[in-house]
């Protein structure tokens, strides 16, 4: 649990505080890092990015109850930063066709729809949904207007709504965070 006397601590100097935070972190940022680079090692190289960072320059973090949405944008950056520094390219012959048919491809779960979604999509779903993040906060954390963030969450769930076939899902509107 994040509290804000162990990031006033960290703030300080104290290691035992600054590491309380990252452990209470350690899900959110391997969802969020997932969701961006897409394997484990890669995850696991922004993560220790983000953590040296954040340890450096806590200290200039000005409000201690933003500590989680600061964080997660270090993350965000530090995985953005890592796929251009990689230049990841797909083979043609790997990318998925978008418009596939088959018995299998119904039977998708969820989960695995959501990790098809281009990153824009996903990033704000897994913040919304996993990471349980308004919409305001996510329009902070991103730096983009919130009828973005609403809009990218809308066009995530029609599309995810058409690849699980669930015609009730196509009548979900936007719900006010």
């Amino acid at each position: 649990m994040i509290t804000e006397i162990d990031v006033l601590l960290a703030q300080k100097g104290d290691k035992e505080a600054f590491s309380r935070l990252v452990k209470a972190l350690e899900l959110p940022m391997y969802r969020v890092a997932r969701s961006i680079v897409r394997s484990d090692e890669d995850c696991a190289d922004a993560i220790q990015e983000t953590i040296l960072k954040a340890y450096k320059s806590i200290a200039q973090l000005k409000k201690t109850h933003f500590f989680k949405t600061w964080f997660m944008r270090i993350l965000i950056n530090e995985c953005n930063q890592f796929l251009r520094q990689r230049k990841r390219t797909i083979p043609v012959a790997v990318l998925p066709e978008e418009h596939a048919e088959s018995a299998e491809y119904g039977k998708v779960d969820l989960w695995e729809a959501v990790n098809r979604l281009e990153v824009t999509l996903r990033l704000v779903v897994k913040l919304h949904y996993l990471e349980d993040m308004s919409v305001g906060v996510i329009s902070e954390l991103l730096d983009m207007p919130e009828g973005t963030v609403k809009s990218r969450l809308h066009r995530a769930r029609l599309l995810l709504a058409e690849w699980l076939d669930s015609p009730n899902e196509r009548k979900i509107g936007y719900e006010t965070c």
